[in-house]
């Protein structure tokens, strides 16, 4: 009767023991899929204690277009998701994000990414800057300057700033006073996060490289729109 149970009770605990090699099938289902509608409702209304997103980044993600606010549509969830746990941890020092961050859970923070890397947002045609100032940031950020050994943007950031999902942002089109403010926080030390890169590559950076960099950005848009007709189609 005691081998018998026994040998019952071997063949149950047995049953139990997953099947070699599915570990990391299990543990692939297991992770969270982000909830796209429960993002938009966190964009939209907030949670108890954390004000909607939309009232900073509009609920389209394309913020206010004043510039105070960055450009969240369409950047890639893992970027988001990133910054949001650095202002957490206070590798970005925000009076306004850093609560807000640390108050969402990580489900939170992944939905409310992955609603703002899926919206529409549109890029509205925005001022003017000054063309010399323009044509001074297409060349840093084209070119670089190799006699400082100052690597061009678009080596990280893509071609004319289009990102390098999943982990680049996009700069095209990103508005010029965050762009600018953003580069004087990695040249100053505010901004901890990207130390090896963006700090550095800020540092080297003057203040009138910084908004020449940012200006150009802000519109390269519309100059790559207009390029087949002005420059002939220059590839870009």
């Amino acid at each position: 009767m005691t081998r018998t149970f026994l040998a019952i009770a071997t063949l149950v605990a047995l049953s139990t023991i997953p099947p070699f090699g599915s570990g990391e099938a299990l543990a692939q289902d297991a992770v969270r899929k982000a909830d796209l509608h429960r993002g938009e409702v966190v964009a939209a209304q907030g949670l108890e204690g954390v004000p909607a997103c939309a009232q900073c980044h509009a609920f389209n993600g394309a913020s206010d277009g004043s510039g105070a606010f960055p450009r969240l549509t369409g950047q890639p969830a893992s970027y988001l998701v990133r910054q949001m746990h650095d202002f957490a941890s206070s590798k970005r020092d925000s009076a306004i994000m850093s609560p807000i961050a640390g108050k969402l859970s990580a489900g939170d923070t992944d939905d409310v990414s992955a609603y703002y890397a899926a919206a529409g947002g549109s890029f509205p045609p925005l001022a003017t800057g000054d063309a010399a100032l323009v044509e001074k940031g297409k060349a840093i950020a084209r070119v670089g300057d190799a006699t400082r050994s100052l690597q061009a943007c678009n080596n990280c950031h893509g071609p004319d700033g289009a990102g390098f999902p999943p982990e680049i942002p996009y700069l095209a089109g990103q508005y010029a006073p965050y762009l600018e403010l953003s580069l004087h926080m990695w040249k100053e030390g505010y901004r901890k996060n990207s130390p090896d890169v963006m700090a550095r590559v800020a540092k080297q950076l003057t203040d009138e490289e910084i908004a020449a960099v940012a200006a150009y950005y802000q519109q390269v848009r519309e100059m790559t729109a207009a390029a087949p007709a002005n420059e002939g189609g220059e590839s870009r």
